[in-house]
């Protein structure tokens, strides 16, 4: 059954938005008063289920619906442009068991978090050990997250080896699986390579043109999230830059190029390379931290929040890694939280990124 406890007030960015929550905010009072009144002794069911329904409409989904890419930007199912902020999940053959009903009702609930990243490795212990396994556990937290009314990015987490064309086969097996279970959903995006390194760009668009097209014919309408070249740098950490992009696009429509950065390690060379991009592609932030870009080392809040100030200027959505108890320190909770269902016990960047997250996205 799909929970929807209240939620802080949202107030979209657009006028439309701003209209549109008004409307709802005056429907639900007159709602809520028609409850006070009984019949034969007894509230009138009708208008207390039609409460929960305008509830569940004030989640990101609920008020944004199917995404779409327009022009630079991500847009909601008006055409309005949108910025989504969230959470990326810890590789789900480590820590699956940080991600559960309370810790995911915090995010939603508490956080007021749009978008859960579900990141599923492929090496390193994840989905080439147990394919059905490690696809049907998407599959369960895709519903979790739609119970939730956030929208969830389904991470092809490739990070080893760095060429994306290596796990071509599997990709486009789980891609035709996650895309036509859900192709009914109107909140699933995918991300169908994370950190492509050491190889080329035209290798990149070439894996991108043979996957698109898997998830294109079973959901036609989804965002399609493209890594790039240096770990999703946009060739920044390989001695490149955007351009390369742009002189060669991936020949798809409705996709956006991802970005990754660690703020005390990619600093303003980084930093002024993704504001260029950010002039000529769509562009998502699929995954971030405050730390080095091992995850971890000291917090660089400042170089943090210059980058949170430029995307909220562009309006390009972003999500933080990582939502589990991992010792790094790129990791939210301490150590020893997810077992202990303990999640306000938050390191200092868990204690950050909650209250950007509070402040930004569809909650600013």
């Amino acid at each position: 059954m799909t929970r929807v406890p209240p939620r802080h007030t949202r107030t979209p960015r657009t006028f439309a938005g701003r209209a549109a929550r008004a409307g709802t905010l005056l429907l639900g009072l007159g709602l809520v008063a028609a409850t006070a009144f009984a019949v034969n002794g007894q509230t009138a069911a009708g208008p207390a289920a039609t409460v929960a329904d305008s509830s569940a409409a004030a989640t990101p989904v609920g008020e944004h619906g199917q995404l779409q890419v327009c022009g630079l930007k991500l847009c909601d199912d008006t055409g309005q442009p949108v910025q989504l902020t969230g959470m990326s999940s810890h590789g789900l053959q480590w820590f699956s068991h940080c991600l559960t009903d309370s810790s995911l009702d915090t995010l939603a609930y508490d956080w007021n978090a749009d978008v859960l990243r579900v990141s599923m490795y492929i090496q390193e212990g994840g989905y080439e050990t147990d394919p059905r396994g490690f696809t049907d556990r998407v599959h369960e937290l895709i519903e979790d997250a739609s119970e939730r009314g956030m929208y969830v990015i389904v991470d092809w987490h490739m990070l080893s080896p760095g060429d994306p064309n290596h796990n071509l086969d599997a990709a486009r097996t789980f891609f035709s699986e996650i895309a036509e279970v859900h192709a009914d959903k109107d909140n699933v995006l995918y991300e169908i390579a994370n950190e492509p390194s050491g190889v080329p760009w035209s290798s990149i668009k070439g894996y991108a043109e043979q996957v698109i097209p898997v998830i294109r014919a079973e959901d036609p309408e989804a965002v399609v999230l493209v890594g790039t070249r240096g770990w999703s740098s946009l060739g920044l950490s390989e001695n490149g830059d955007h351009t390369e992009i742009t002189a060669d696009p991936v020949d798809a429509d409705n996709i956006m190029y991802v970005f990754h950065f660690y703020a005390a390690s990619h600093t303003s060379f980084h930093r002024e390379g993704f504001r260029a991009a950010a002039q000529e592609l769509p562009l998502f932030v699929t995954e971030f931290g405050t730390q080095e870009y091992t995850g971890d080392g000291p917090d660089d809040f400042a170089s943090a929040q210059a980058y949170l100030d430029l995307m909220e200027e562009e309006q390009i959505s972003w999500v933080n890694w990582n939502f589990s108890d991992d010792f790094r320190t790129g990791a939210v909770f301490r150590t020893g939280s997810c077992s202990s269902g303990s999640w306000d016990s938050l390191k200092p960047a868990g204690e950050w990124i909650r209250d950007r997250i509070r402040e930004s996205g569809t909650a600013a």
